[in-house]
């Protein structure tokens, strides 16, 4: 048995994993976010009520581990930003612990229990206020040791031409600090910012999608050159993978004619083809943190991780 954790900016959803199929979630508590013994003592308050001594801890975060310094890079959870995140929780619980960024987690969940089941190269597709990503290989994780890869909505790859007919776009400033990234151009906030550049008119990504759903041509503009933006990336990543399937998960997954429409376009672009969808929706709707984080813990104690590990 492990005990898996999804860290939030607002809660600490808990649970016990005995098997994919068997987790078991325990009341979510209010994440400490500057306090790190407060942080440690929830993670521990849960453990206490096991029943049993578990055989890891894994975690899943919105955030990465530098693979070079090893150290955490969390804006949400102040308390644990710049620790050495791993060595510092399995001193203070004295289990192993295992951390992953949660779209690692996310694509952990699709492979195990979701869409990806099945497939040998699975990449999973974060679709909402961000964009972002993970990949699993033979079911593994590539950032197993922490790391960036995934990442496939930061760098300056956004087309300047798109559309059908094609528009001049300009480069959007990103908060990463660089210019013409997929998240500030393709993630929700993105779609705005991309129906204000056509029409000079201020709407929501819900009511963007509302109306172009109602038929409404400015609307169908945008999305048009949205479709067209980020369909070649994510063809370019599914080329270099070699993905067989791609979950999408996030608030823009839940429009099935818009990923209807990136399916086809991508489809359409990659050198592998295939007679049916490539990009779905993500099946693991309900605590894909949890669950990738079990499945992470569940598979490393399977491999043969013990508490002699710390």
């Amino acid at each position: 048995m492990i005990v898996c954790f999804d860290i939030g900016g607002t809660a600490i959803k808990g649970a016990f994993a005995y098997s994919p199929d068997d987790i078991r979630p325990v009341p979510r508590q209010p994440t400490p976010t500057t306090d790190f013994d407060a942080f440690v003592a929830v993670m521990r308050s849960v453990i206490e009520t096991a029943g049993e001594r578990p055989d890891c801890v894994a975690l899943s975060i919105a955030g990465i581990i530098d693979p070079d310094t090893q150290r955490a890079v969390v804006a949400n959870v102040p308390c644990i930003h710049g620790k050495r995140l791993q060595d510092d929780l399995q001193s203070a619980l004295g289990l192993p612990v295992l951390i992953a960024n949660d779209a690692d987690c996310f694509v952990l969940a699709e492979t195990g229990a979701g869409a990806g089941r099945g497939h040998r190269v699975v990449f999973g597709v974060i679709l909402g206020t961000g964009i972002g990503g993970g990949l699993v290989i033979d079911g593994q994780l590539i950032n197993r040791d922490g790391g960036f890869a995934g990442e496939w909505g930061h760098g300056p790859v956004a087309a300047t031409e798109a559309g059908n007919p094609p528009v001049r776009l300009p480069r959007f400033q990103c908060g990463c600090g660089l210019q013409g990234c997929l998240d500030v151009t393709c993630s929700a906030r993105g779609m705005e910012n991309l129906h204000t550049h056509l029409t000079a008119k201020t709407l929501t990504s819900e009511e963007i999608i509302s109306a172009w759903q109602a038929g409404d041509p400015e609307a169908e503009r945008t999305i048009d050159v949205y479709v067209d933006i980020i369909s070649g990336p994510l063809a370019l990543v599914a080329n270099i993978t070699g993905a067989t399937i791609m979950p999408v998960g996030g608030g823009l997954s839940n429009v099935s004619a818009l990923l209807t429409r990136i399916d086809e376009a991508v489809r359409a672009r990659i050198l592998r083809k295939f007679d049916r969808p490539l990009v779905v929706r993500a099946e693991c709707q309900i605590e894909p943190g949890l669950i990738g984080a079990a499945i992470l813990g569940l598979g490393a104690v399977a491999g043969g991780l013990t508490r002699a590990a710390i």
